[in-house]
């Protein structure tokens, strides 16, 4: 299948970034899903530690890996405008680009995982489904109080108290109306140091009526899960968009 790296300049980050895309055979137009990376990860970790192209043999959907640094797909309080670089401007370079038609899903893992969701919730208008896999779901939502360096980091993009802001998944699902919600399905390994956050997630879920799919399974926050679970995601995401 094609696969292409497609580099152009982001107004939103002020420079230069890439994201790779793979496309199907055909003349399309085709659905979209955005695949997000973790947080020490870049846009090129799909490709080189799965076989997400081998997963997607003979599926009308275009593939779009873009970069997001370490900024949790966010526009930070002081740094970098992800949220805005990857949920507006790649839509609309896709879009332009590409023979593509509506609606579009999101996935992603870990810090990419919190993304997927996220940039669902603020775009309901272009995305139908989220597949959230060992996914930071508690980012944003938890106090950022410590004094270590990973604290500081987030902190500069949520603030310290970011719970209740646009950046906490638990306020998002709330106070989006439940007729834009995406359809959800949250996925997490039971040897993931991320299991507790995720179980957390779908008991507030549950309490408030939300739909999801929510499935846990032997496994850590590595490739070797992500790479099989990544399968589930795009079955997921196929019946959500209709095809």
């Amino acid at each position: 299948m094609p696969f292409c790296e497609l580099r152009y300049f982001s107004n939103a980050l002020g420079k230069h970034t890439a994201c790779n895309v793979l496309l199907p055979d055909g003349e399309g137009p085709f659905h979209v899903m955005f695949l997000l990376h973790g947080l020490s990860d870049d846009y090129s970790a799909w490709m080189r530690r799965s076989s997400i192209e081998r997963y997607l043999d003979g599926v009308p959907l275009i593939v779009v890996m873009p970069d997001g640094g370490r900024g949790f797909y966010c526009d930070a309080t002081e740094g970098s405008a992800y949220a805005t670089a990857i949920g507006e401007e790649l839509i609309g370079l896709i879009r332009r680009t590409f023979k593509t038609q509506g609606p579009w899903a999101t996935a992603g893992l870990s810090m990419g995982g919190y993304g997927a969701i996220r940039i669902a919730l603020d775009h309901p208008e272009v995305f139908r489904s989220a597949v959230a896999l060992s996914a930071a779901v508690n980012f944003g939502h938890n106090a950022m109080l410590a004094d270590d360096d990973r604290a500081k980091e987030f902190a500069r993009i949520v603030g310290r108290e970011p719970a209740g802001s646009v950046n906490d998944l638990y306020s998002r699902v709330l106070k989006t109306p439940k007729d834009q919600l995406p359809a959800l399905r949250i996925d997490c390994g039971t040897e993931d140091f991320l299991i507790e956050d995720n179980r957390a997630f779908r008991r507030h879920l549950e309490a408030n009526g939300i739909p999801h799919e929510y499935e846990e399974h032997p496994g850590a926050h590595d490739w070797a899960y992500w790479d099989e679970h990544v399968q589930s995601a795009i079955a997921f995401n196929r019946r959500a968009l209709g095809f």
